[in-house]
């Protein structure tokens, strides 16, 4: 199921190397997220969560934004994949997986 939402882009990290012979690449986005309360807690405010997209040459669409990210996160348009699978403990789960994210534009206000 394909979700689309306007987001502020809170920070991008690209990760490229190798490891015991095995080489990754990849990209990351951190996208804001209301934190759960619990049967055990209370909470107020939001996190970053970080969603992979692509290999670390996805960071270089992003490299304009380098010397003046907002310190109050970037407008994005993102799409969202909902898909089930199993999580680590072999459960049936709902995974949210990025497959698209794009800088939104922003209105200016008129001189």
């Amino acid at each position: 199921m394909r979700m689309k939402s306007d987001q502020t882009l809170m920070g991008i990290k690209a990760s490229e190397g190798e490891v015991e012979g095995n080489k990754y690449s990849s990209t990351t986005f951190y996208l804001p997220a209301d934190l759960a309360a619990n049967a055990t807690s209370k909470t107020m405010g939001a996190v970053t969560v970080p969603y992979k997209f692509g290999d670390a040459s996805e960071y270089q669409k992003w490299a304009n934004f380098e010397k003046n990210f907002p310190a109050t996160g970037l407008p994005v348009s993102v799409e969202f994949d909902i898909v089930a699978g199993k999580d680590a403990q072999g459960r049936d789960s709902a995974k949210v997986v990025l497959v698209a994210i794009a800088p939104r534009s922003v209105a200016r206000p008129a001189a």
